[in-house]
């Protein structure tokens, strides 16, 4: 039988009235002329505004990714990069995310930049960037970052903290008198968007939500949903 989940505290100290946490969002509206016809030029817009409102890691973005089993899996990366193309993130090919990758090339991203009462979901379909790519970005990284590449065997069970300071260690010895290379297994992917949708909070409930799909001609249409 289901379990009725009511206001009740289920952990001693957790606030019993989740229910009742809201906020009316009144800050800005979206219409369908300011969005204009390329959703990734008015991405861009969006987030030059969230980064002059100083928003903490403006540029995080829960990446949605789905295994060989149809399970779907979410966590935070950082964007670092945007062009004509996509979405651009670095992670290690071997992590779990990476597997995912590799069973599906299909993901969707989220934005949610609260200050501004905004959030950009983008949903498509992901590939590896260039090495060129990868390998100028890694060059770019500070040393302790480039180190942590090879240092890291990202989603792996590891016995113990120390492995990992030992590991570090070991590459900081090794390349200690070089430029440290990108490791073959680490570099960057794009998430190359077929549908942008931006959501601007507005009070009530009752949102702006324009949605930019990419139709067979490979330009967008542009449609309102309902909140």
């Amino acid at each position: 039988m289901a379990q009725t989940i009511t206001n009740n505290p289920l952990v001693p100290g957790i606030s019993s009235n989740i229910a009742d946490i809201r906020t009316d969002y009144k800050m800005a509206m979206l219409d369908e002329d300011s969005t204009g016809s390329d959703p990734l030029f008015f991405f861009n817009t969006w987030f030059r505004e969230a980064e002059k409102a100083q928003i903490t890691e403006v540029n995080a973005m829960t990446l949605a990714t789905v295994d060989a089993r149809a399970i779907p899996h979410a966590r935070i990366v950082l964007l670092k990069g945007l062009d004509d193309h996509g979405f651009v993130f670095f992670t290690n090919y071997d992590s779990a995310k990476g597997h995912n990758i590799g069973s599906n090339p299909h993901a969707a991203l989220v934005f949610f930049w609260k200050e501004l009462e905004r959030q950009v979901r983008i949903e498509g379909l992901i590939a590896k960037v260039s090495p060129e790519e990868s390998d100028a970005y890694f060059k770019s990284r500070p040393e302790g970052s480039r180190l942590g590449a090879w240092a890291s065997p990202q989603s792996q069970a590891i016995p113990n903290r120390e492995i990992l300071d030992t590991n570090y260690t070991h590459y900081k010895e090794q390349f200690a008198h070089t430029d440290i290379p990108r490791p073959h297994y680490w570099g960057g992917y794009r998430v190359i968007p077929q549908q942008i949708e931006f959501w601007q909070g507005r009070s009530s409930r009752m949102h702006d939500r324009i949605l930019f799909t990419k139709n067979v001609t490979g330009s967008w249409d542009k449609s309102r949903l309902a909140p």
